[in-house]
């Protein structure tokens, strides 16, 4: 009996072979794709963190230049023009580039655009926001 035993024994490690070599095999397949996963999604975080912080750089640019230019001016219609950029400045301003965890940064950015089309409209300027090659592109 004992012979028999020993035959199981070895049988059952040779049937059971496949079932450990394939939890083995998932557990070592699950691990390569969580690493993968946190470098795949630290690098698309930072791609779009530089698209969203050269997006509104070149707001807060436009913006500050056009205030600039109009402060020179003491036209009554440029006085609703400076207000408009300087709220546009002041959103730009509380707008938390630090924080990636923001939980309404698509709205507030999307309100900033607003605004910066808003501000275009007024100084008859157009908006045409082209994003191509992670770029943004102003046309005057």
């Amino acid at each position: 009996m004992a012979a028999v035993e020993g035959e199981s024994d070895a049988f059952d490690a040779i049937v059971m072979a496949e079932t450990r070599f394939h939890g083995e095999g998932y557990q070592d397949g699950y691990a390569e794709g969580v690493q993968a996963g946190v470098v795949e999604g630290r690098q698309h975080g930072i791609q779009q963190g530089a698209r969203i912080g050269s997006e509104i750089g070149s707001y807060l640019g436009f913006a500050l230049t056009w205030q600039q230019l109009l402060q020179k001016t003491s036209d009554e219609k440029c006085s609703k023009k400076i207000k408009v950029l300087e709220q546009l400045i002041e959103m730009i301003q509380n707008f938390p580039l630090e924080d990636p965890v923001y939980d309404k940064l698509q709205d507030d950015l999307e309100k900033i655009r607003g605004r910066f089309k808003q501000i275009c409209s007024l100084l008859h300027i157009p908006s045409d926001l082209r994003q191509g090659s992670e770029r943004i592109s102003f046309s005057f």
